[in-house]
């Protein structure tokens, strides 16, 4: 079998036999290739199980399976672990999607030029209808994904996604969530380990009768992404074993992969404590022996250089020699900047109280030192290890470090599709 296309449904008694129909009739007249449908039953509490048997006895190519917990990422995880099919696809049951993306969507799938395939309601060419809303949540949904995760592709959300069976059988494994991150977190995982995901644009017309909890979904995707940064950044992920074993190489070796902005906040922040403590500690041994400024100069130097080079490597994943003088230079301008506000603090705390002692001193530099390293990774961050375009500061350009998503089928605009869905409603 070449395609097993899935569809998860839940309560969907009333357009469950007219979505099924209207699929199987456009397979049979435009997909040579050999495909099955699957209805996923996921606990339904009303005549959908009834309504999918009849459909399976009734429809060629139509089969319906039952799981007695709801979850749709739970469903699909499972109907994909045992499908025998070479490339499997999940399908909105509402089909907001225009079919006629699915061809473009499974044949690099088929041909082994990619892995996974999405399709993606914000590029320029694709065509959507739908309320305010939800256009605000799934964009910004998005946007988090990109700055927190430092995600590629472009559309998480849209429930018409295909994924090769071999692929699938390594990554399934580690996929946690049962709901509606299922996808996302599958797509997180399978770019982190060096995966071609392809992106259709497709015409899409939002469903108004949907079920699905906007907001409750929402708050379980941030739980989701915030569940899989920490694993990430904990190791939790094995991406390096399974980049090594079937990832597809860059064209030159890369020199370190960006986190996103989660996981460099969680490493800064790690790193910085550790270096404010060795501040406090050489200042406190240094000022026995030194002017306080002086005390303050020294071990800010110190511990601004070895802070420079832990967020290096392991905030901002540039390794190798490369460009290595240049960001140490550039970390001792951003060193400057922080001296500057330290001692600013300093010469005021004198200002007010000339008495202070040691341990004042201390406690007000410690507070000072907490604003310049919020200074330092900015500056960090968007200056000395920012990415451009043509390239990293200090690392190979983008496409060295993490695989293109590479968009080789355009959907042409359908535009009985769209007034079909704006009739309805």
């Amino acid at each position: 079998m070449d395609i097993d296309i899935v569809m998860p449904v839940y309560n969907e008694q009333a357009t469950l036999e007219r979505s099924v129909t209207k699929l199987q009739d456009f397979l049979s007249a435009a997909v040579p290739e050999s495909w099955r449908i699957t209805i996923a039953d996921n606990a339904s509490t009303d005549a959908t199980p009834a309504i999918a048997d009849r459909l399976a006895e009734e429809l060629e190519g139509v089969r319906a399976v039952h799981l007695p917990q709801k979850g749709r990422g739970r469903a699909l995880k499972a109907v994909w672990s045992d499908s025998p099919a070479a490339v499997l696809v999940y399908l909105d049951e509402d089909l907001s999607t225009d079919l006629r993306a699915l061809r473009p969507l499974v044949a690099p799938l088929l041909s082994g030029h990619s892995d996974l395939a999405i399709g993606t309601r914000l590029a320029r060419s694709s065509r959507v209808i739908r309320g305010g809303k939800r256009e605000f949540i799934s964009r910004s949904y998005n946007l988090m994904l990109r700055t927190m995760m430092d995600a590629k592709f472009s559309d998480a959300q849209c429930g018409f996604k295909a994924i090769r069976s071999d692929v699938a059988r390594e990554l399934l494994p580690y996929v946690q969530d049962t709901g509606w991150f299922f996808d996302t977190e599958l797509l997180v995982l399978a770019e982190r380990s060096g995966l071609r995901i392809h992106e259709v644009p497709v015409d899409w017309v939002d469903d108004p009768d949907s079920s699905v909890d906007i907001v409750a979904t929402a708050a379980a995707d941030i739980k989701g992404m915030w569940r899989v940064s920490r694993d990430l950044a904990k190791g939790r992920l094995p991406v390096g074993e399974l980049y090594a074993r079937f990832g597809r190489q860059p064209l030159s070796a890369p020199a370190g992969h960006r986190n996103g902005l989660l996981m460099q906040l969680l490493s800064f922040g790690m790193i910085g404590g550790l270096s404010t403590v060795a501040y406090a500690v050489l200042y406190l041994v240094l000022a026995h022996a030194i002017p306080a400024q002086a005390a303050n100069f020294v071990a800010l130097l110190v511990t601004a250089v070895a802070n420079t080079a832990a967020n290096r490597r392991f905030t901002f994943g540039v390794r190798g020699r490369s460009h290595a003088a240049t960001h140490h230079a550039q970390g001792l301008v951003v060193f400057g900047l922080a001296w500057l506000i330290t001692s600013g603090s300093l010469l005021g705390l004198h200002a007010w109280y000339s008495g202070a002692g040691h341990g004042v001193e201390v406690v007000v530099l410690t507070a000072a030192n907490v604003v310049a390293t919020l200074v330092r990774f900015v500056l960090l961050r968007w200056w000395v290890f920012r990415r451009r375009r043509d390239g990293a500061a200090g690392a190979p350009p983008r496409a060295a470090v993490k695989p293109l998503t590479v968009p080789i089928g355009v959907v042409s605009p359908s535009s009985d599709f769209v007034e079909q869905k704006a009739g309805k409603r």
